[in-house]
């Protein structure tokens, strides 16, 4: 009887671990906690976030994939999880999780100087056609995803990716700064990070390389939109779990998770961090990640970073 008891038993019985790849203090961390608290009001146990920090992200997501898949562990991805195959590396692919549902997405951002002789970004495409490596763009190291966002739209249009002249950096801020001072022409990054640059009247964001519009930049046109293509290497952070959660988990956490997304107390948060809210449901997300993964996987086997 205590058996069967315990089969009946509806999930949560106790507290859900909610492993987060990056460290705390950021902006994955932060979105995670504003998330298990949301989880924990619904489900009245507690849902633990624990930072497993290293490689990439790559320590955290293979602990995801690699947890019991009873429903007590879970955890929040990010692209990084569709790129780790390509590479070489082993410990998770999207083949090794089940995917609860996304809750944010942010599109990385084609940024210029005000000055260019292009005003936008089909003048600025046309110019980097006519001599590729005549145009300098940054924004991350070689193989960082703005890097493979850049060149990965170029390869959808067209454009041999290995003539791209890319000039590495160690992340959008440093990138930023050589744009002001016109050592470069392209920054690709997200608008918000752009955005101090861009209200100086130094810079401005035309394009997202995406196929979604952002409910933060609605007036932003989007690449997939302009050039008729699909290419949409999106930054996202999502619940996923190992494969072969119970479906009663997948089905109320999905459920619970796009309540939080509609709550206007999260989206005010979301927003205050220069966060969009972009809900998937599980079949959905599962899509946009395995899209990820194959399209990225190209993208760094054209440039020489795949294994």
């Amino acid at each position: 009887m205590l058996s069967a008891g315990s089969a009946m038993a509806e999930w949560p019985e106790k507290a859900v671990t909610v492993i987060v790849p990056w460290s705390a203090g950021g902006g994955t961390d932060a979105t995670a906690r504003a998330v298990a608290d949301g989880l924990q009001k619904k489900f009245g146990q507690p849902f633990n976030v624990v930072n497993r920090t290293g490689g990439g992200g790559l320590v955290g997501h293979a602990a995801i994939a690699q947890a019991t898949p009873d429903g007590y562990t879970l955890g929040v991805i990010t692209i990084e999880s569709a790129m780790y195959e390509a590479q070489g590396l082993k410990g998770v692919t999207p083949d090794d999780l089940d995917f609860i549902g996304r809750f944010n997405a942010d599109a990385i951002g084609i940024n210029i100087r005000t000055d260019a002789p292009y005003s936008d970004v089909k003048g600025l495409i046309e110019a980097v056609k006519a001599d590729p490596g005549g145009i300098a763009a940054s924004g991350a190291n070689r193989g960082g995803l703005s890097h493979l966002a850049w060149v990965g739209l170029l390869q959808q249009l067209g454009i041999d990716p290995v003539a791209a002249n890319w000039v590495a950096s160690d992340g959008s801020a440093p990138a930023l700064q050589q744009l002001a001072s016109g050592a470069i022409q392209v920054v690709s990054t997200s608008p918000a990070e752009a955005r101090s640059l861009v209200e100086a009247n130094e810079a401005k964001t035309v394009a997202l390389i995406s196929s979604e519009r952002s409910e933060l930049y609605p007036d932003l046109p989007t690449t997939d939109e302009v050039f008729g293509i699909k290419w949409s290497p999106l930054p996202f952070r999502g619940l996923a779990g190992p494969k072969g959660l119970p479906q009663e988990v997948v089905e109320k956490v999905s459920a619970a998770l796009k309540e939080i997304t509609e709550d206007a107390e999260f989206k005010k948060f979301m927003s205050s961090r220069g966060f969009s809210v972009a809900y998937q449901d599980p079949a959905t997300f599962e899509a946009t990640v395995k899209a990820a993964h194959d399209g990225l996987g190209q993208t760094m086997k054209a440039v020489g970073l795949a294994q």
